[in-house]
């Protein structure tokens, strides 16, 4: 793995916009307009070094799916937050008929600097997105400075595949996509209209609309299209734990289709990617994998150990870009916060030429899928992270 500056491409930000990338820029708490998309470097890796990572990370989604087991048979819903019995109810039937619903993708972000084992930090398995850019517009760069290289994606084949594969678990008429209206930078927007564009290309029968247009017929209690249709089913980007607590979660978990069901809706991602969505996973894999070399020692009743030796890092159960995370040195006094929160092992990110670099590897189904590459100034990936490309040479 090695970090090598570049020159940009002349007219790279129109390029990638005119391939779906349309938020190019970021806009810092100063005003300015900094690069997201961030060609002016890029990384390089072996063939074996990401044969590896490939193995580590669907080990890594065997083990997921293991941990998920064992919170269903145990019953810890209450570790993850899930203290409603009906919703507890309705993600463990989801999880037992999970053979015949739709689940189609997945993020894993990992700590690696090409020398010592990569390290999972978060599985984002319901809502993940850099996807865009990771498909696509890396691939295209790729091609054009370096023809003949490879890269570590198979993202748009995967997807389409997985699309063709699933349609049969679907029931009669369009598959929506949805993403909210709120989503001011464009992000949800593409994410959506590109996995939309897969299934297409799958050959399903699609349609669009926003969560906030999506309405309920008292009268037939169904969700219905702007045009009063049943929503018999729809990929949304729109985290579970919005969909169970808004104003319209009780006709959620009431219409709920968790496989075959008439009179229901089917939601994609489905509903039991709540129990590998959600930080208290990385303490259940602890527990079922203690000294597993791509494991951090995490604990959900504080820091432990890890307050006096490595320092730890306190994740809230449920979030997005980096909201709410704090980072503690060893040798303070723990702090356990007052909200529900894993703490897991303070492994600061790699720096290559002071730049913090994540792994963002994708599956798809069960198989690994590709990588995006994301940079920030600090230890914390957040919202002001560059996304840049890769190659393998």
């Amino acid at each position: 793995m090695e970090r090598r500056t570049i020159e940009p491409r002349p007219g790279w930000q129109e390029t990638v916009e005119e391939q779906g990338l349309i938020y190019p820029l970021t806009r810092h708490p100063d005003g300015s307009l900094r690069p997201y998309w961030d060609e002016s470097a890029y990384y390089v890796f072996s063939l074996p070094e990401v044969e590896a990572l490939e193995e580590v990370v669907e080990e890594l989604h065997v083990m997921c799916l293991a941990a998920a087991e064992h919170i269903v048979a145990g019953d810890r819903f209450a570790d993850l937050g899930i203290t409603d019995p009906r919703l507890a109810r309705l993600v463990a039937e989801a999880w037992r008929r999970r053979a015949e619903l739709p689940s189609v993708y997945g993020r894993f972000d990992l700590r690696y600097d090409g020398t010592g084992p990569a390290k999972l930090l978060e599985y984002n398995a319901d809502t993940p997105t850099s996807l865009v850019e990771a498909a696509g517009p890396q691939w295209f760069w790729m091609e054009e400075r370096f023809p003949g290289a490879d890269q570590w994606n198979s993202l748009h084949e995967r997807l389409v595949d997985a699309w063709k594969k699933q349609s049969r678990l679907l029931p009669p008429g369009p598959l929506y996509f949805a993403h909210s209206a709120g989503d001011e930078l464009g992000e949800d927007l593409m994410t959506v209209a590109y996995l939309k564009e897969t299934a297409e290309q799958a050959g399903l029968d699609t349609d669009w609309i926003s969560m906030e247009d999506i309405g309920w017929d008292r009268l037939s209690e169904r969700f219905v299209d702007r045009k009063l249709r049943f929503i018999r089913s729809i990929f949304k980007l729109y985290p579970w734990e919005w969909l169970t607590t808004d104003r319209f979660a009780p006709h959620v978990l009431a219409t709920l289709d968790n496989g075959g069901g008439t009179g229901t809706t089917m939601w994609i991602e489905p509903a039991w990617k709540m129990l590998l969505s959600n930080k208290a996973l990385l303490a259940v894999l602890w527990e079922l994998y203690p000294g597993h070399p791509n494991l951090l020692p995490a604990y959900l009743d504080g820091p432990r150990e890890l307050a006096t030796t490595t320092g730890y890092v306190a994740k809230p159960l449920l979030g997005r870009e980096g909201a709410g995370v704090t980072l503690h040195d060893p040798g303070r006094a723990p702090v356990t916060r007052e909200e529900p929160c894993c703490y897991q092992e303070l492994a600061p990110l790699p720096t290559f030429d002071d730049n913090h670099v994540v792994l963002g590897a994708w599956v798809v189904e069960d198989a690994s899928a590709g990588l995006g590459i994301r940079e920030s100034s600090g230890l914390v990936t957040d919202e002001y992270a560059r996304f840049l490309p890769h190659v393998i040479l």
